[in-house]
């Protein structure tokens, strides 16, 4: 039987993505099905994955009460995603910055990878499109932090396009983990190397949203400066 994949997707207030993301997602690989985390979007986001749900045996849907933030779905997403048969499982946006058509290429990277990260700064390469300068230097300049604190040996860090096989999820506790910001993901992996599993970058193009409203926030930055440092004690500590 070939691996099969699931893609989750969180999702507050992305009804004007939804539909189109769904099948684009779903037609780059036969292996591929989708889980729409909703955190009760008011727009009706989840209503309209519910109906799409009912037709779709490959399209999933968990409902959650109410924002409770990109970490928390995520983890939420991997428990679901754990407790059934899928081999593969991906982090993607809802927004279109994570472009469909690179699942093929995170599928056959993960073929001699334990995990996959999409990475928009590989070797120092810049491949983000329509973002303001200010919003681009702080991105590169936090993934420059993050390597420097943290030892990680990654170019993108921070980026959110990614692909771990289920050995390294169930590897990771997942309620040891602290963060529910951007800083997520660099929590994710640097635990997953302190667990001596291989990471390999893989490059994309990273589009600003051209739909909603971006998610960054003040709160969400303050904690990504100081996750690295917690990170950085812990493994000194052994926790990690």
């Amino acid at each position: 039987m070939p691996e099969r994949a699931l893609v989750i997707t969180p999702t507050f207030n992305e009804r004007a993505n939804v539909e189109v993301l769904i099948e684009r997602v779903l037609a780059k690989d036969a292996r591929l099905e989708i889980l729409i985390v909703d955190d009760n979007s008011p727009d009706g986001t989840g209503d309209v994955v519910a109906s799409i749900v009912e037709a779709n045996p490959r399209v999933h849907l968990m409902r959650r009460p109410g924002k409770m933030g990109l970490g928390t779905a995520y983890r939420d997403g991997f428990r679901w995603a754990l407790a059934r048969d899928y081999e593969l499982i991906f982090e993607m946006d809802a927004d279109f910055s994570h472009d469909p058509d690179h699942l093929p290429q995170f599928l056959e990277a993960a073929e001699s990878a334990d995990f996959v990260l999409g990475s928009r700064y590989l070797n120092g390469k810049v491949t983000v499109v329509n973002w303001p300068i200010s919003r681009l230097l702080l991105s590169y300049g936090a993934n420059i932090y993050a390597r420097l604190v943290t030892g990680l040996k990654l170019w993108d860090a921070t980026g959110g396009f990614k692909c771990f096989h289920r050995r390294v999820l169930q590897a990771i506790d997942l309620e040891d983990v602290r963060s529910n910001g951007y800083a997520f993901q660099i929590e994710m992996s640097f635990r997953a190397v302190r667990k001596g599993f291989r990471p390999v970058e893989i490059p994309i193009v990273f589009a600003d949203r051209t739909e909603g409203e971006s998610k960054m926030s003040g709160h969400i930055v303050r904690e990504a400066i100081f996750m690295v440092w917690r990170l950085r004690w812990w493994a000194l500590t052994g926790r990690v």
